[in-house]
């Protein structure tokens, strides 16, 4: 059945829209992606500001849905459905988009898919390539970094999540250390070119240990105490590239544990793993965990670069898959700033508790 869906993303500091086709053969199409960023709003603060961002998605919503639209070259009338972002993520812009898309569904009497803004994240491979269920995924961006076994739509199970910041965040606040612009991450991997990645002992978190979890908070405050005593470039570089590898290494040892995991649990079957998220847009990060998946007989999907980070084309494909499985959602669907893929998980082994600060989901 082909089905043409609009996705809209407003979690962070990204408002995009994008209109994607699946078509009756089960081809996807990305008949349009836009993104309005946030950057120079932000980049004076050095990180997001969550007032500002909620403002910015009010302010340019509007224009960015138009955009798209003209751009796939389809009406309202050509639509199957709209999917917005309902969390987890900055409530206050969450709440923007998905108000919007509950407008566009009520006037035009569409039906509304609240999307898990994770779960878009684990379907964005699935934009470019043939990638069937069921697959190892490492998702690791800013605000999470979750190793998990995806059998379908909704389908996800827990093998590990950070205990405390996640790989992006980590970059981006290890780069303003170094007194890089915002946003930091490409700015750390830019600088890392040509340092040496031994020159600074760095901590190794969690490496070798039971489990699947992952740490960087002590990456962070120790590479922070060393930039603080930098003075040349060239120091500065070395310890970009230390951070980068740190950060690579811990990603590939927690991620070989869960490689041989999902493999023993998967005898016999086709192995993928599939790694997404802003993170995956580092191409130190991404060699490493190829080369980490191909050792253990598995093959690597990636999505590419363009839907890395927050695009509104991953909601509208996971909108796609779960309007064909008929799982749609009222208008009194809520904005969720936290939101677990696996709620079981979650519930029965929280990585954050009540009160305490963390990792969006």
């Amino acid at each position: 059945m082909s089905l043409t869906v609009l996705g809209i993303e407003t979690s962070c500091d990204e408002t995009a829209a994008a209109v994607v086709r699946r078509a009756d053969d089960g081809r996807v199409e990305v008949l349009s992606s836009v993104i309005a960023s946030q950057v120079a709003e932000h980049a004076p603060f050095g990180g997001v500001v969550p007032e500002i961002a909620a403002r910015a998605h009010v302010e340019v919503i509007e224009g960015i849905v138009g955009r798209a639209m003209a751009a796939a070259g389809v009406d309202y009338g050509d639509l199957d459905g709209v999917a917005a972002t309902a969390g987890p993520g900055l409530v206050g812009g969450v709440m923007v988009g998905l108000s919007f898309g509950k407008a566009v569904a009520l006037a035009r009497d569409l039906p509304l898919v609240a999307v898990n803004h994770l779960e878009g994240h684990a379907v964005s491979a699935r934009l470019a390539a043939d990638i069937p269920y069921p697959f190892l995924l490492l998702l690791v961006s800013g605000g999470h970094c979750q190793l998990l076994a995806v059998a379908g739509v909704g389908a996800c199970r827990r093998l590990g999540s950070t205990i405390d910041d996640a790989a992006g965040e980590a970059f981006d606040k290890i780069a303003k250390s170094l007194g890089l612009p915002y946003p930091g991450g490409p700015a750390l991997e830019t600088l890392a070119e040509g340092g040496d990645p031994e020159r600074f002992p760095l901590p190794r978190s969690l490496l070798g240990r039971e489990g699947c979890d992952f740490s960087f908070s002590g990456l962070k405050t120790a590479a922070a105490r060393l930039a603080a005593g930098l003075t040349s470039e060239a120091d500065k570089r070395d310890l970009a590239a230390a951070v980068q590898e740190a950060i690579a290494r811990q990603l590939c040892d927690r991620t070989d544990r869960a490689l041989l995991a999902y493999a023993h649990a998967h005898e016999g079957r086709h192995l993928r793993f599939v790694v997404a998220g802003g993170v995956a847009a580092n191409r130190t990060v991404r060699a490493r965990l190829e080369a980490t998946a191909a050792a253990r007989g598995f093959s690597f999907a990636a999505p590419p670069l363009a839907y890395c980070t927050d695009n509104a084309a991953m909601i509208a494909l996971a909108g796609v898959e779960r309007l064909a499985l008929g799982l749609v959602d009222g208008l009194d669907a809520v904005a969720r700033p936290r939101w677990p893929l696996d709620e079981a998980a979650a519930l029965a082994n929280p990585i954050h508790t009540p009160g305490r600060k963390g990792a969006k989901a």
